[in-house]
């Protein structure tokens, strides 16, 4: 389902060992919205929901709805510094339009709901 690459997963450790409490999952999941149509989001989360698939990646424990399984089937999430900071990426092959700031996509099948920057 999702790759994660080993910078990401070193970042996310990171960032999930500065908050607070145990068990965490980063949660990825997808919205409509965006400027090209749907949006991409990644949080942490403490709960697991019953329509929610888990995997491990790089030692971090990952949970999608099933809702946005489908625009996630073969994304890799990497972690790149530059001289202007960090940051994550996403790489999705299923997207075939991408906004400028690479958060919001579309796929051939499915427009979603573009919204402006």
């Amino acid at each position: 389902m999702i790759t994660v690459t080993e910078q990401a997963g070193r970042k996310i450790k990171e960032l999930m060992a500065s908050e607070e409490g145990e068990n965490l999952f980063l949660r990825v999941g997808v919205k409509a919205g965006g400027c090209s149509g749907f949006s991409y989001g990644m949080g942490f989360d403490h709960e697991k929901q019953d329509d929610d698939q888990e995997f491990v990646q790089q030692g971090v424990k990952i949970l999608v709805d099933s809702s946005s399984a489908k625009y996630l089937e073969g994304v890799e999430i990497d972690y790149k510094e530059s001289m202007m900071g960090g940051g994550f990426t996403i790489h999705n092959p299923n997207a075939v339009a991408t906004c400028g700031c690479g958060s919001s996509f579309r796929t051939k099948e499915e427009a979603g709901n573009p919204t402006e920057c």
